[in-house]
């Protein structure tokens, strides 16, 4: 029986399916998306590629024949998800899917404030209702996030505001939650467990301004507001407060009603968790913001010189 992968043309997807090609045979793959078509040279590799849209609970239903297990990666509309994920674990049941992994996220608490989580108690609660036997993988904050998003906007402004402060998250590389997701789906005894999957140390925002400053060699202010102020900045770089879908301001994808309640959920520690899952899951230790961030200097200032042409 083959391994499901939603939302499989997407970073995570992707890499998933290249961890998975090293251990399982093509045809054992089934590789859903909104666009099939990016995922050709998989096809060409002897993949099942099927188009699948959250939105649509029959046709996902139909992609998702003859799968056992489904690697869930959530969907991208923070605050929306509810009934898209709905609809994903409706059609893994009626597919005669058998268990699911879930990509979950770190602090997972009906009283966490964030937005984004409020979607991932909803829908581990909702796996838990279903017949489907589950992992769920709580990742935290990508590292990733930091070289692709924050880092260039705080190098190309020369200052990084926020809520934060000094609350802190182990920030994970994206590659070690997919690492970490791949063993669970090609490995034994993970059923009803959750991972959190977290990088090896807790940094706090304003020590994540100093490492920016470090790594790009320019001065990076560090302001704290409140959140109205936090709202008010990203008004001002005309950033929506909902998301919208295919629509990014300086190339990041971003709405502000998630960020805004994501840093006082960090604020008020609710992300402040750090474990060794990732090591135990894939045998190696996770790298650490500071690495990936030196590591791609390169690309960190050239994505902080694309946002200062866009200004």
């Amino acid at each position: 029986m083959a391994i499901a992968i939603t939302g499989a043309s997407g970073q995570f997807g992707r890499g998933a399916a290249d961890l998975l090609l090293k251990s399982v045979a093509p045809q054992d793959i089934i590789l859903i998306s909104r666009s099939p078509d990016k995922l050709a040279s998989y096809a060409e590799r002897g993949c099942s590629v099927r188009f699948g849209d959250f939105e649509d609970g029959y046709g996902l239903s139909e992609a998702l024949r003859g799968a056992e297990t489904m690697l869930m990666i959530s969907g991208t509309r923070v605050g929306f998800r509810e009934p898209q994920h709905t609809n994903a674990v409706r059609a893994a049941e009626a597919a005669g899917v058998r268990r699911v992994a879930y990509t979950s996220f770190i602090g997972a608490d009906e009283n966490n404030p964030s937005l984004a989580v409020k979607d991932h108690v909803f829908t581990e609660r909702l796996i838990r209702s279903s017949s489907l036997e589950f992992t769920f993988l709580r990742d935290a904050q990508y590292a990733d996030a930091v070289l692709e998003a924050m880092g260039p906007l705080a190098i190309a402004s020369g200052r990084m505001i926020c809520v934060a402060g000094d609350g802190s998250m182990a920030f994970v590389a994206r590659n070690d939650c997919i690492a970490s997701a791949a063993a669970v789906l090609t490995g034994e005894g993970h059923a009803g467990k959750i991972y959190e999957i977290t990088g090896p140390q807790l940094v706090s925002y304003r020590e994540v301004g100093q490492l920016i400053a470090e790594v790009s060699g320019q001065p990076v202010e560090f302001s704290l507001t409140d959140v109205d102020g936090l709202y008010a900045m990203f008004d001002g770089l005309g950033i929506p407060r909902q998301p919208i879908d295919d629509l990014s301001v300086n190339n990041f994808p971003w709405n502000s009603d998630d960020m805004v309640s994501f840093e006082v959920a960090v604020r008020d520690g609710y992300f402040a968790i750090r474990s060794d899952d990732v090591e135990r899951l894939t045998g190696r230790v996770p790298q650490s913001l500071r690495s990936l961030l030196f590591a791609n200097r390169e690309a960190l200032m050239a994505a902080a010189a694309r946002v200062s042409a866009h200004d």
